[in-house]
């Protein structure tokens, strides 16, 4: 049996999954980190980040030993996702220049409009080629000493094998790919080069990560490797292509294919059509890639269940208060399961989930708030259903502008992350928000690690010239157990009154922000 492991640094949490080479779960584990706002920017501390590695791959050791009283197997391959997007910027001798700039930093407003501008294609704020060009235009001090930049993704793959490379997912994220060569797009590569000519001593394809295509090797895990991971009993590990959490939930939920689609949703919350339309430019939309190449229109929302989670840990010292322990799993299932009882617009309570800036509505920083009308319905039940709906809300902006405006087709999507753990709520709300079928598969709260853990395996059991889509049709999903669910017209025609007062309320949002 060749066994493959997954590894994903998350916005809260970092996680690992151990597969088959049927897919079937072995063991997972994970390490609970948080970002910091610090010096004006979200960041990680990377020393948090070696620990949380290690942290996880220990507690999955562990799981495995306890549930099968065996020796932890070898590992035949292995592949590391993070969160896309950022900036990590490296000198020669790989010293870190600045603080890890992650994709919930809204600061490179100028850069993102100028190159767009210049590409006519849209680049989002998070993107690093943002960033980078952004630390240009502030004459950081650091800019001629770089050696090369990267994602967290990518850092973390260098840490293991010492190769520079990222998954074309990932790439994606970093400057526009060209999916007709699986390489960064070199026409708009030149007219950057040309823009920053006599303002640093590099060209950019000297400090972009090296692209790679799923199945494509990336090297071997090192000893060094091996000691980062806390696994130095290991040998021989080959490792596939680093990707991004986009590119892996495409791939958790076999959403791989043209025409299809998925949702995740976590920390942030972002939606993959996978298309070769070609779009009008929209900053509410980026054009980015699965991890074997084909573009993908993506609506990537900054905010999404931190709001919820805030709520739920008040709610939590309600209870510690009166004496009362509920595990915090346990009042999630419920509050969430109390939401469906509310009303269909949440009866006319509105609420902004903004802990940071948000691209889609045109905001660069966020401010947290809550509106109710003199005569709005203040139950648990209504409250809990706006939150979730806020949650959704400017996700729903963004796709209603593929569908309504350029007149792209969702006609399934495939749920995934922590917002659909609770059976049936999130997918019911996500369907209302969208009208369309929602999906989800049994594996979907295991989310990107074990998308990853899939391309992993991917590397060394698919047949030759066999493509992912067909990989994950024949092999991985084949005789999966999804549930499916629609919502009613009722619930639909209560989502958009929703949003209708969302959009109203932007403008107090704004001020509250001013």
């Amino acid at each position: 049996m060749k066994y493959s492991l997954g590894l994903e640094l998350g916005s809260t949490r970092i996680k690992a999954v151990l597969i088959d080479e049927r897919a079937h779960v072995i063991a997972n584990g994970e390490y609970a980190w948080e970002n910091q706002f610090k010096n004006g920017y979200w960041t990680y501390d990377l020393l948090d980040a070696e620990k949380g590695v290690k942290t996880c791959i220990k507690n999955l050791v562990k799981k495995y030993q306890k549930v099968t009283k065996k020796t932890f197997p070898a590992i035949a391959s292995m592949g590391v996702s993070a969160m896309m997007h950022g900036y990590l910027a490296f000198d020669k001798n790989d010293r870190l220049l600045a603080p890890f700039r992650t994709w919930r930093n809204t600061t490179t407003s100028k850069a993102s409009e100028a190159l767009t501008k210049l590409f006519n294609f849209n680049i989002p704020q998070r993107w690093s080629i943002a960033h980078l060009y952004q630390a240009i235009l502030n004459h950081e001090k650091h800019i001629n000493q770089i050696a090369y930049i990267t994602t967290l993704a990518g850092y973390v793959h260098y840490r293991l094998t010492g190769e520079h490379s990222v998954g074309i997912g990932d790439a994606s994220g970093i400057f526009p790919i060209d999916s007709k060569i699986n390489d960064y797009n070199q026409s708009m590569v030149k007219k950057f080069n040309h823009l920053i000519k006599g303002k640093v001593k590099w060209q950019l394809l000297d400090v972009l990560p090296k692209v790679k295509v799923a199945g494509e090797k990336a090297g071997y895990v090192s000893k060094a490797g091996l000691k980062y991971l806390g696994l130095t009993n290991q040998k021989n590990i080959l490792m596939c292509p680093a990707e991004g959490d986009a590119g892996t939930g495409m791939v958790a939920t076999n959403s791989v294919r043209l025409g299809t689609g998925n949702v995740s949703a976590g920390t942030s919350d972002f939606a993959m059509i996978v298309t070769n339309k070609k779009l009008d430019v929209h900053p509410e939309i980026d054009m980015v890639t699965t991890p074997s190449g084909l573009p993908v229109a993506m609506v990537h929302c900054n905010n999404c269940t931190s709001d919820i989670n805030a709520w739920v840990n008040l709610f939590s010292e309600v209870l510690k208060l009166n004496n009362k322990n509920v595990p915090t799993s346990e009042l999630f299932t419920k509050l969430f399961n109390l939401s469906l009882k509310g009303e269909k617009d949440a009866g006319d309570l509105t609420s902004f989930n903004y802990f940071s800036g948000e691209g889609v509505t045109n905001l660069n920083a966020g401010k947290p708030l809550l509106i109710r009308e003199v005569n709005a319905r203040f139950t648990l039940a209504n409250f809990m259903k706006m939150n979730i709906m806020s949650s959704l809300a400017t996700l729903k902006l963004g796709l209603d502008i593929l569908t309504k405006n350029e007149h792209v087709t969702i006609k399934q999507i495939y749920g995934h992350g922590g917002l659909f753990k609770t059976p049936k709520v999130g997918q019911l709300m996500l369907s209302a928000a969208i009208n369309a079928p929602v999906s989800v598969f049994t594996t979907s709260g295991e989310g990107g690690p074990y998308g990853m853990a899939i391309l992993a395996s991917y590397l060394i059991n698919h047949r030759p010239h066999e493509s992912l889509e067909n990989y994950l049709v024949d092999h991985i999903f084949k005789g999966s157990k999804v549930t499916t669910l629609k919502a009613t017209a009722a619930d639909v025609k209560g989502f958009n009154q929703y949003i209708k007062r969302y959009q109203k309320y932007l403008a107090v949002e704004k001020e509250a922000i001013k």
